[in-house]
C-alpha cells in the first residue's frame, strides 16, 4: 500500500485513534485479515468470523510487526495498550480506505465479472499487462466486499494496472464493488447458472453481472465495456452503459475474435487471433477448448490498453495458471495424470471440463478417461435437472468412467449417467472421498487421465492431492 501514516488512515475511514503513541508513524506494509500474514508495518483488519474474532488476534499481530489494527472496538488493556484505528464497521472501514487509495494512484482499474472463467481470465489479464507495467491482481478469488479491498491496497505508487474480479451473491453487490475501486474498462465474460439458487433466473443473473457496464465512466471519459459477443445476455449489456464497446468472441462481428479454433497437444487450444490491428496465431498452455474465451477476453483488454496483436499472442501463448485447483495438471511417475480442477463448480465449468478431459484423453489411443465429479452447489430448483445432465453428458462424450462422490447431487449425477442408456457399472456412485480414493488406487492404470471436479464447499481437491500424496500420508488423513 502507499505510505499513509495512522491519523491521515483515521480521516479517510472515519475512525478514532486510539492507544496510539505516535500518530505520524505510517503504514508502509499490507493490509491483512489473517495475523499469520502480518509484515513490518502492516495494518491488521480484525474481523468477526463464524468461529474466530479478528479482535482475539490484535495483540500478536502487532507483536509480529503490524503499526497498528483496524478494529471495531478497542483492543488493548490500560496495563497493555494495542495501537488501534476504531471505526464503527471495519469491512466498510476497509473499502473506504481502498477507494481513498485507489482515486490517489490514479492507476487503470480493470474490474470483470460473469458466471464462469473470471479467475482464470484475470490470470490471463494479469500476465498480459504485466509486460506493459507493474500489474497487482486479485490474489485467488479475493472477489468480495472483503477480498476486493484487501486486493486494491496491495497497490502502490508503481502500479500501472489493476485487474480487480467482481463476484455478487445479489443485486447491488457488483455496483457497491465499483464504488470501492471505480473501474475504467469493465468485462462481463457470460451470463449462466451459477448461484442461480439464490439469484432465481438468468435474467437476474444479467441484471446483478451488468451493474459492471452501469458503473463505467463515458465513452468521451475513456470507459469501455468489453462484452462476450457469443453470449445473448451479456451482448445485450451494450445498452445498458455510457462506455465504449469492445465485443470478443468466435461472432463474425466481434471486434476480437478466434479463427480456426482447434485441440492441440493433447488438448491445449489453439487459434488465429484477430483484432481491429492485425492477427497471429496462439497456441495455449492451458488445457480445454473454453480457454478461447477466456483469451480473447484478454486480448481485449490488452488490445485496449497499447498492447499490439503480436504481443499479446505471445503473452497468451506463454500464460500459465496463477490460482491453484483449477485445471491443474500433474503427471504421476507411473503416467497417471490428474487433473485437479476441484476449486469451484457449475453447470458450464462442468462441461467445459468433461470435453477438456475427453480431448486429453484423445490426444493418446486407448487412453482411459476417469471423471471423478462432485456437487455442484447453490443451483435451487434446477439442482436435480442439472446434476442428471452433466451426468449424461459423461456419457455421450465417451468418458470412461464418472465416479460421484457425495449425497444426493452425487446420486443425480450417477443416475442421469444411467439412465442416458449406454452405461452400466462404467458409472459409480460413492459415499465419500475415502471411498473415492480406495476405488481410484485399486483401478487406475498407467496412462489414466483422472479429472476432480466439484463445488469448493465440497473439498474435493482433498481427492485429487490424495491420488499424488504417498499411500501411508493418505490413510492417516482420511483414516
Amino acid at each position: 500500500m502507499i505510505a499513509l501514516s495512522l491519523t491521515e488512515i483515521a480521516g479517510l475511514v472515519g475512525g478514532q485513534p486510539h492507544d496510539i503513541p505516535d500518530p505520524d508513524l505510517k503504514v508502509t506494509g499490507p493490509v491483512v485479515i489473517d495475523s499469520r500474514e502480518v509484515r513490518p508495518g502492516s495494518l491488521f483488519a480484525a474481523l468477526p468470523g463464524e468461529r474466530v474474532d479478528g479482535h482475539d488476534f490484535a495483540r500478536t499481530a502487532v507483536e509480529a510487526g503490524a503499526a497498528a489494527v483496524l478494529a471495531a472496538r478497542p483492543v488493548g488493556t490500560p496495563d497493555a495498550p494495542v495501537p488501534a484505528i476504531v471505526v464503527p464497521d471495519v469491512i466498510a472501514a476497509m473499502g473506504a480506505l481502498a477507494r481513498a487509495v485507489v482515486e490517489r494512484l490514479g492507476t487503470t482499474v480493470v474490474a470483470l465479472t460473469g458466471s464462469a472463467g473470471k479467475t482464470s481470465t484475470k490470470d490471463l489479464i494479469a500476465q498480459l499487462l504485466q509486460r506493459r507495467g507493474p500489474t497487482v491482481w486479485t490474489p485467488g478469488n479475493f472477489n468480495n466486499e472483503i477480498g476486493l479491498p484487501v486486493a486494491a491496497l496491495s497497490a502502490d505508487e508503481a502500479t500501472r494496472h489493476l485487474v480487480l474480479e467482481m463476484g455478487a451473491r445479489g443485486k447491488g453487490h457488483i455496483r457497491y464493488l465499483a464504488t470501492l475501486t471505480p473501474p475504467r474498462i469493465g468485462l462481463v465474460l457470460n451470463v449462466g447458472t451459477a448461484h442461480i439458487g439464490e439469484f432465481g433466473g438468468r435474467e437476474q443473473i444479467a441484471e446483478a453481472k451488468g451493474e459492471l457496464v452501469e458503473s463505467l465512466p463515458s465513452a468521451v471519459e475513456g470507459g469501455v465495456a468489453v462484452l462476450n459477443a457469443d453470449d445473448p445476455f451479456v451482448r445485450a449489456m451494450a445498452s445498458r452503459t455510457k462506455a465504449r464497446t469492445v465485443l470478443f468472441g468466435e461472432a463474425e462481428d466481434a471486434d476480437v475474435r478466434a479463427g480456426n479454433v482447434r485441440l492441440a497437444d493433447g488438448g491445449r487450444p489453439a487459434f488465429t487471433l484477430h483484432t481491429p490491428t492485425g492477427c497471429s496465431e496462439v497456441t495455449m498452455r492451458l488445457y480445454g477448448e473454453h480457454h478461447v474465451s477466456n483469451a480473447l477476453a484478454a486480448a481485449a483488454v490488452a488490445h485496449e490498453l497499447g498492447m499490439s496483436v503480436d504481443e499479446i499472442a505471445v503473452a497468451l501463448s506463454e500464460a500459465g495458471q496463477l490460482s491453484r485447483w483449477r485445471m491443474e495438471v500433474t503427471e504421476r511417475s507411473d503416467g497417471v495424470t490428474v487433473v485437479n480442477d476441484a476449486y469451484n463448480a457449475n453447470p458450464e465449468s462442468m462441461r467445459a471440463a468433461l470435453r477438456a478431459l475427453v480431448a486429453m484423453g484423445a490426444a493418446t489411443p486407448g487412453r482411459r478417461t476417469w471423471a471423478v465429479l462432485g456437487p455442484m452447489a447453490e443451483l435451487g430448483e434446477e439442482s436435480l435437472a442439472e446434476h442428471d445432465a452433466v451426468g449424461r453428458l459423461a456419457v455421450r462424450l465417451n468418458v470412461s468412467k464418472l465416479v460421484a462422490v457425495g449425497g444426493q447431487e452425487a446420486a443425480w449425477l450417477d443416475m442421469g449417467a444411467k439412465n442416458e442408456g449406454s452405461w452400466g457399472e462404467e458409472s459409480v456412485h460413492v459415499s465419500d472421498v475415502r471411498a473415492a480414493v480406495d476405488l481410484l488406487r485399486s483401478e487406475l492404470r498407467p496412462g489414466d487421465v483422472v479429472l476432480v471436479k466439484a463445488s469448493r464447499s465440497v473439498g474435493l481437491e482433498r481427492l485429487a492431492q490424495a491420488l499424488l500424496d504417498g499411500e501411508g500420508e493418505v490413510a492417516g488423513r482420511w483414516a
